[in-house]
């Protein structure tokens, strides 16, 4: 078999702006990168941790194959595989980090005009991003070479941060990271159940024993030697029933996260056909979850929150690393 972006996958992928950037790998311009270019404001990866939006590359090595077809995921996992990328037809590192930049340039070309602040977008546009979203579309864990593709990013010296967000299905890779000295700057788990009966509910997960491979991967944070947080997306009416913030905190406070990011579900893109708009949380809703978390969690306190995000960033009291990158 052909691993690699169907006729179909190409031409949805292109119709919502993305860059392919080879066979299986892809990035796209997202929203507050654009706003930074224009002065409009930066996303909360800003605030919280000091990332320059402006020169974010967000792609994804797998972009369309995953894991899980989640109800509430705003991309078009409707016609995603399940991967993985057979290794035999793995692209390698170098030549996908070659196609995001140039694909990045591409599409960052028709944004240089009237609105734009000319120096940032000179940088942008002109200078090795400087910070790397894995995360983009599909589930990157399923590319075999990502720690090759990590450890590439992260000897380049214009690279000042990688974050990689995984939905935790495939923990052996997540251990090939530790164990090969490539971990990110900071790895993500998204979590949007509390048990195996609402992760096969609203995570539509491939694998029979997908809650097992969830937890694996959540009992490694603790002990990795990088920067990890668990964000818990939450759908109104769904997963955030009084029932199961008791299992939430019993799943962080056992996986032991340094951060953890409450955001609210927002009504975006495909999630459009399969959720309403009663589902997205307000802000305000999002921090009244987390006063009751923060109950049952006595080893985290908040710690910030960006209300145009909705979302609130809660912290380990005793960190192992600051909020803001240096």
């Amino acid at each position: 078999m052909d691993f690699s972006f169907s006729s179909g996958a190409k031409e949805e992928f292109e119709k919502k702006k993305y860059g392919l950037a080879g066979r299986h790998s892809a990035v796209q311009i997202c929203s507050w990168t654009r706003k930074a270019l224009r002065g409009q404001g930066t996303c909360y990866k800003d605030k919280f941790y000091g990332v320059d939006t402006y020169r974010c590359a967000q792609m994804s090595p797998c972009a369309a194959w995953c894991s899980e077809n989640c109800m509430f995921c705003w991309r078009p996992m409707e016609w995603m595989g399940p991967g993985p990328v057979p290794e035999e037809q793995a692209e390698g590192p170098a030549q996908i980090i070659e196609g995001v930049v140039a694909q990045r340039k591409r599409l960052l070309s028709g944004i240089g005009g009237i609105g734009s602040e000319r120096g940032k977008f000179d940088v942008s546009f002109s200078e090795f991003p400087s910070h790397w979203a894995i995360s983009l579309s599909g589930e990157p864990t399923l590319y075999p070479k990502l720690p090759e593709l990590i450890r590439e990013l992260k000897a380049r010296p214009e690279v000042k941060t990688v974050f990689l967000v995984s939905n935790g299905q495939e923990p052996e890779m997540l251990e090939r990271l530790r164990d090969g000295d490539a971990l990110p700057t900071q790895l993500y788990i998204s979590v949007a159940a509390s048990n195996e009966e609402m992760l096969k509910k609203v995570c539509r997960p491939v694998h029979g024993d997908a809650w097992a491979r969830l937890v694996h991967s959540l009992s490694l944070l603790g002990e990795l030697p990088c920067r990890t947080v668990v964000r818990l997306t939450v759908i109104r009416g769904i997963n955030d029933m009084e029932g199961h913030i008791a299992q939430y905190a019993k799943l962080f406070s056992e996986s032991k996260p340094d951060f953890i990011e409450v955001k609210a579900y927002m009504f975006l893109g495909y999630s459009r056909q399969r959720l309403e708009e009663g589902n997205m949380p307000t802000h305000e809703y999002v921090g009244g979850l987390c006063g009751k978390l923060l109950g049952l969690l006595p080893d985290y306190e908040k710690i910030d929150e960006c209300e145009k995000s909705r979302i609130v960033l809660l912290g380990r009291k005793k960190a192992r690393w600051p909020k803001r990158i240096a």
